[in-house]
């Protein structure tokens, strides 16, 4: 694919697929749906007394995150995690996310309380660990906002914004916010996952096909952080701070 070519469902290399936050989907106090294209993903946030046995006594709160794919999100049924039976993918994601959220969230402001994040793929259509990671930043400022509404903060905890974005190499030509026609596909599969003020708090990335060079990887990550400041205004816009 020459770089002058569309891809294709008709982006640039530098566009990302339509993006939405729901809020309010549902009746927990932190409650977004997010959509990355034809991704769609449901990221509740709230919050419990109690923390894990490692925190008790030491007045300060924990947040964890789970992370799973409904039966019907692929087009052949996708088998349902249970107890004792989630998969690796999964299990690797819902870290993934938890770790996210936890660089840019200050704990020790709400007590020892522990902050559930459920990230539930309704649709999958590739980037739904960088979809769900995004959208749960969203949930989490509605949560919070509650939080603080009932005087349970002693400060604000959200440190800085959050948001996660695919890049890779598709057809020699880097590309972001793949879609699972071009995921598949890709020499390079890649998410970067970053802070509102430019760093990065986490890369994943491997060659798929044939290797890729300094100069792929300065366009990816050039590709990366342009995209995570659009979906940052996104998130603002969807909070009515834009």
């Amino acid at each position: 694919m020459p770089p002058s070519t569309t891809r294709p469902d008709g982006r640039a290399p530098h566009d990302l697929r339509r993006v939405t936050f729901q809020r309010r989907f549902t009746r927990a106090p932190g409650s977004v749906l997010a959509s990355f294209g034809e991704t769609r993903v449901l990221c509740t946030a709230l919050a419990q007394d109690g923390v894990p046995p490692f925190l008790q006594g030491r007045s300060k709160g924990w947040l964890t995150a789970e992370y799973s794919m409904l039966p019907s999100s692929t087009d052949s049924r996708k088998q349902r995690d249970r107890v004792g039976s989630t998969d690796g993918r999964s299990v690797e994601i819902q870290r993934l996310v938890g770790r996210a959220l936890r660089a840019v969230v200050d704990t020790t402001v709400y007590g020892e309380r522990t902050v559930w994040v459920d990230c539930d793929v309704i649709q999958a259509d590739g980037g739904t660990r960088t979809c769900a990671i995004t959208g749960a930043w969203v949930a989490l400022h509605d949560l919070f906002t509650r939080m603080q509404e009932k005087r349970l903060l002693r400060a604000w905890p959200l440190r800085n914004q959050l948001a996660a974005v695919s890049v890779g190499v598709c057809g020699g030509v880097p590309v972001v916010d793949l879609d699972y026609a071009e995921d598949s596909q890709a020499e390079t599969d890649m998410n970067l996952v970053m802070t509102g003020d430019g760093k990065f708090v986490e890369v994943q990335g491997a060659a798929e096909g044939a290797p890729f060079d300094r100069g792929e990887l300065d366009a990816m990550l050039e590709l990366g952080t342009a995209a995570c400041g659009r979906l940052f205004e996104l998130q603002r816009e969807a909070l009515g701070q834009g």
